[in-house]
């Protein structure tokens, strides 16, 4: 004989809940976000027409200056996530505070997902190039592993001083600061 635990017409409902609970997403916590600057395709585009206007002032000034927002940098950022369809990083916030740059985000991989918080410090080698230190890291409720760490600290360098990347050797950045809300980057010709 048949044990049965529970009458038949009770186990579709617990069917039917364990699938519905399979398939929602399992949040790990971590850092809480800020409250996100308005994102726009508008406030992208002001970041690459800021870039472009400070090189065409370089030419004449032989000195470049360049100021950057939170809204342009979250903008810029939320633009490129969205069109990598690979990307695991979403809803990006950047904030501009006290010497640090901070990305806040939400990690989305599976039905698995935490929040993101990288502290950046933007950093000038002895040869004038713009690169930044990936500081701290948390994910979820964790700190990531160091090695984890410098692979980031590398895209970041990579990724934020794109613009400068692509005419540094023209250029000797001579300071950054990172306060209230903006990024500013000064750089002088060679």
């Amino acid at each position: 004989m048949e044990a049965q635990f529970l009458p038949r017409a009770a186990r579709w409902p617990i069917l039917f809940l364990a699938v519905t609970a399979l398939a929602c997403r399992l949040n790990l916590g971590g850092p809480d976000r800020p409250a996100a600057a308005p994102v726009s395709a508008a406030a992208a585009t002001e970041a690459s027409t800021t870039w472009d206007e400070a090189l065409r002032q370089a030419i004449r000034t032989r000195q470049l200056t360049v100021i950057l927002t939170e809204e342009q940098l979250t903008s810029v950022l939320a633009e490129r996530t969205a069109a990598d369809p690979d990307s695991i990083l979403h809803d990006p916030v950047v904030t501009l505070r006290d010497g640090v740059i901070q990305i806040f985000g939400v990690l989305r991989q599976g039905s698995v997902e935490a929040n993101l918080r990288l502290v950046v410090t933007p950093v000038i080698d002895s040869d004038g190039r713009l690169g930044f230190e990936l500081t701290s890291a948390d994910f979820g409720p964790l700190p990531a592993p160091d090695g984890v760490r410098e692979a980031i600290s590398g895209m970041l360098s990579e990724a934020l001083s794109g613009p400068m990347g692509s005419v540094a050797t023209g250029f000797r950045v001579t300071s950054v600061a990172v306060a209230d809300g903006d990024l500013a980057i000064v750089a002088e010709m060679r």
